[in-house]
């Protein structure tokens, strides 16, 4: 090998080295603020170290199920195989409604099988229009 084959293998050996150590330190630091998805379903399967962690769990508000008192309210998410209570202190979204589905962020308590959310974001189906939109189409029939 030539003296100066061998300084560009040198060369790309230390860029390729350092890429993986910038990419190895990324991946180390994000690690930590990572917020898994979960279903109720798949809340009874978790070890309790996974339910340490604020996790995000997703489904459907269940009819019936909403409470709310002041700014505390007190719902039941579904995935159609399992339930799961949530209780969430604040003002829900404008988009939150019975049989409408949610992503709610926060901690599951394994002794009282409740999970405390921090946030609750309302989703909506491909057909949502704004309420002024449809109040202005309904007016120009």
């Amino acid at each position: 090998m030539t003296p100066r084959a061998r300084a560009r293998l040198t060369s790309i050996i230390i860029v390729l080295a350092g890429l993986g150590l910038a990419v190895a330190l990324t991946l180390y630091g994000l690690s930590g603020k990572i917020t898994y998805f979960h279903s109720p379903s798949e809340i009874a399967t978790l070890n309790a170290k996974q339910l340490e962690k604020t996790i995000r769990v997703g489904g459907m508000v269940k009819a019936g199920s909403l409470k709310q008192t002041g700014e505390k309210s007190v719902f039941v998410i579904t995935d159609y195989k399992a339930d799961l209570t949530i209780t969430y202190q604040g003002v829900l979204p404008d988009l939150f409604r019975e049989g409408q589905g949610v992503v709610v962020y926060g901690r599951y308590d394994t002794a009282s099988t409740h999970f405390t959310a921090k946030d609750v974001l309302a989703k909506h189906d491909e057909n949502y229009m704004p309420p002024e939109v449809k109040k202005a189409l309904d007016q120009n029939k």
